[in-house]
């Protein structure tokens, strides 16, 4: 394995766990040149899942692709990383364990949305602006609603809640 830091090729595992996934072996390795420490991941090769675009072209599934998304929605928001590569690999996983060969881009989509608005409200909102493509504010008063309705409902003007 490469050295991020000083690219040598000469280093040590230190320790091996399962991931938190416990479908990848976590590797923590120490470089013998410059002695900086990493964590390397080690995945079962599977077959590879291709994404239909909604312009009909198929690529290659890209994991960073889906991580990169929630970390642009959760930016400046209390909301860890180990948080997103968890909700990266149980949507990984389920991809896995659904589609065996293609999957539409508005399902891996629709899963996003649905684990933001569990984890942070204002990161679904902002995912769902770009996803859905929002063309006036209207349609982002209509995604913004349910959420409205729930603080009038469960939130409080006077300090009780009903």
């Amino acid at each position: 394995m490469r050295c991020p830091f000083c690219k040598h090729d000469n280093d040590r595992v230190i320790d091996s766990r399962a991931a938190a996934d416990a479908f990848s072996i976590r590797r923590r390795r120490e470089c013998m040149d410059c002695s900086r420490r990493f964590t390397t991941y080690e995945r079962m090769e599977e077959t590879p899942l291709r994404v239909v675009k909604k312009d009909g072209s198929r690529v290659p599934f890209d994991r960073g692709s889906i991580l990169k998304g929630l970390l642009k929605s959760c930016e400046k928001r209390p909301v860890s990383i180990e948080s997103l590569e968890e909700i990266t690999s149980r949507i990984e996983r389920k991809l896995a364990e659904m589609f065996e060969h293609e999957v539409g881009s508005k399902y891996i989509g629709q899963l996003v949305m649905d684990e933001l608005k569990a984890l942070d409200q204002v990161a679904y909102v902002r995912f769902a602006s770009v996803y859905r493509e929002f063309k006036d504010v209207g349609q982002f008063i209509n995604e913004l609603r349910p959420f409205l309705e729930g603080k009038l409902v469960y939130g409080d003007s006077d300090g009780s809640s009903s």
